[in-house]
């Protein structure tokens, strides 16, 4: 990328950065009951506004792009189109449809991370353990169906309405393997209760490896970044 493009996406990054700042004071103007009419109106028409510069960004983005295919399918190209994409597809959608692309509006917060120098690395980080990553999640979708499936052989007899089927006892399987533990679904037979104490030391090891594959990413690219050569394995 020459000189020039380089200035030009700098501020680019500038604008964009006071535009979610802004964005970020005023979305929840939007969810504020008998908002005074004014109010209302202003923020719809930011909502319109700001939508359009996205796009604009967007566009000059694919633009100064290098290689315009990378940008398209990278994260943060992909982060960028996300971001535009409910204000866009609202009006072929009906009511219940566009209380879900709402939600997403929440995504265009996400494009601070473009200029946060610890959340660039971050990404990086996830990117350079992405591997490691599939097995630990592929690990862990066993471990839930492992839990899942006990849970409801102690305790659907003693507890149908809780653990009904292998559906309804995943999510305390999810909230036991997150060592959450919310406490809305326990087990009272003994066989449940001995199950569950495995469980519970299983998900310290599967958040540990989590947490150490991550830090170890982070590491690496924090080295690299320094320019030091990595350890020996």
């Amino acid at each position: 990328m020459n000189s020039r493009n380089e200035g030009l996406e700098k501020r680019l990054d500038q604008v964009s950065g006071i535009l979610i700042g802004l964005t970020v004071l005023l979305l929840p103007l939007d969810a504020w009951p008998n908002a005074p009419e004014a109010l209302t109106a202003f923020v719809a028409l930011w909502e319109h506004g700001i939508m359009w510069i996205f796009a604009a960004e967007y566009a000059a983005r694919i633009w100064l792009a290098r290689r315009r295919s990378r940008y398209l399918v990278s994260f943060y190209g992909l982060l960028d189109a996300a971001t535009i994409l409910p204000y866009f597809l609202a009006p072929g959608f009906g009511l219940q449809e566009l209380r879900c692309l709402r939600l997403l509006r929440l995504l265009r917060l996400s494009k601070a991370v473009r200029y946060s120098e610890a959340t660039r690395r971050f990404a990086a980080a996830l990117s350079e353990a992405r591997g490691e990553a599939i097995v630990f999640l592929c690990a862990t979708a066993t471990v839930l169906y492992v839990a899942s499936y006990g849970i409801w052989y102690f305790e659907h007899e003693a507890q149908p309405e809780a653990f009904a089927t292998i559906f309804h006892s995943l999510w305390w399987a999810v909230a036991t393997l997150t060592t959450v533990g919310y406490g809305d679904v326990y087990p009272i037979t003994v066989g449940g209760k001995v199950f569950t104490s495995v469980i519970a030391f299983l998900s310290l090891g599967v958040v540990a490896s989590l947490a150490g594959l991550v830090a170890a990413a982070l590491t690496k690219v924090a080295r690299r970044q320094n320019d030091e050569p990595d350890p020996p394995p």
